[in-house]
């Protein structure tokens, strides 16, 4: 028997809350996470309201998504990631600004590695002003192009580099900055991913820095354009997050950003991130 679970949207294109399924069971019943991958792949974002999930329980369930990422991330536990801007609980902080920016994770890999299947992201502390996260799918935005555009975006690739995305935070860098962030090699892909499955959608965010074979800033505008179509206010599921609210969002069919919010903020999330598994082709 399929288990199912009780998914109620929350946005026209992105994101339902999921109710009746507590934090023992998420953590520990195989079914309903794989349940759980199925409404991702319809709803693209999952809210669970109040969940109060304990940070073990987090990676237990992350781990029955896929394989998780176990790098050291400023937390006691391994497979948990902390998210605040707090350099004394986070020596990393200051990375983390260019996630007030729409983007995708993993588009800019250092070993070529496919971009994360799928985020688990829960409030421990919450800002008293900012720090809403905001997702948009880049399904719908796909689906939402003429037959036109989906020929001609169908043949363009575009390069993406952790610079694009550093400078919107940071406008006029230090030679250090400079010199750190294009270490970090660039990655080209194509404009339109098409999975497996056949599905298509948009591979935009801060990270896509220019279009191959065309004009600099012809290709920045279309991209602007397309991630501003993307992210449209009718087609935003925006979280304001309360303590113990975990959210689950499919990284390679949603871009997110933070609202921004001060850095003497405690606001932390606690994040564990599950690895993905297909290229962007």
């Amino acid at each position: 028997m399929t288990t199912t679970i009780d998914c109620v949207p929350l946005a026209a294109t992105v994101g339902a809350e999921v109710r009746g399924v507590d934090a023992e069971r998420l953590a520990a019943d195989g079914a309903v996470a794989e349940a759980v991958l199925a409404a991702l792949e319809r709803y693209g974002v999952l809210v669970f309201r109040g969940l109060h999930l304990a940070p073990e329980d987090q990676v237990a369930f992350a781990r029955r998504l896929g394989e998780i990422d176990y790098e050291p991330g400023h937390h006691p536990v391994r497979g948990i990631y902390r998210v605040t801007l707090d350099k004394s609980k986070n020596a990393s902080a200051d990375y983390l600004k260019a996630t007030f920016e729409w983007h995708m994770d993993g588009c800019t890999p250092l070993h070529g590695e496919p971009p994360q299947k799928a985020t688990v992201l829960s409030a421990k502390q919450v800002a008293e002003g900012g720090g809403e996260t905001e997702f948009a799918s880049t399904y719908a935005a796909y689906e939402a192009l003429g037959d036109a555009e989906r020929e001609r975006f169908g043949a363009l690739r575009v390069v993406h580099t952790l610079e694009a995305s550093q400078r919107r935070v940071h406008p006029d860098p230090t030679p250090e900055q400079l010199e750190r962030w294009r270490a970090r090699p660039s990655s080209t892909h194509p404009l339109v991913w098409t999975r497996r499955t056949g599905r298509r959608s948009l591979v935009v965010g801060v990270h896509a820095d220019h279009v191959v074979g065309m004009d600099a800033g012809e290709g920045r505008a279309l991209l602007r354009d397309l991630l501003d179509r993307t992210t449209a206010p009718g087609r935003v599921y925006r979280h304001e997050w309360s303590v113990g609210d975990t959210v689950i969002w499919d990284n390679t069919g949603v871009v997110h950003r933070a609202a921004p919010y001060p850095p003497d903020s405690p606001r932390e999330l606690l994040r564990t991130t599950v690895f993905g598994d297909e290229p962007i082709r």
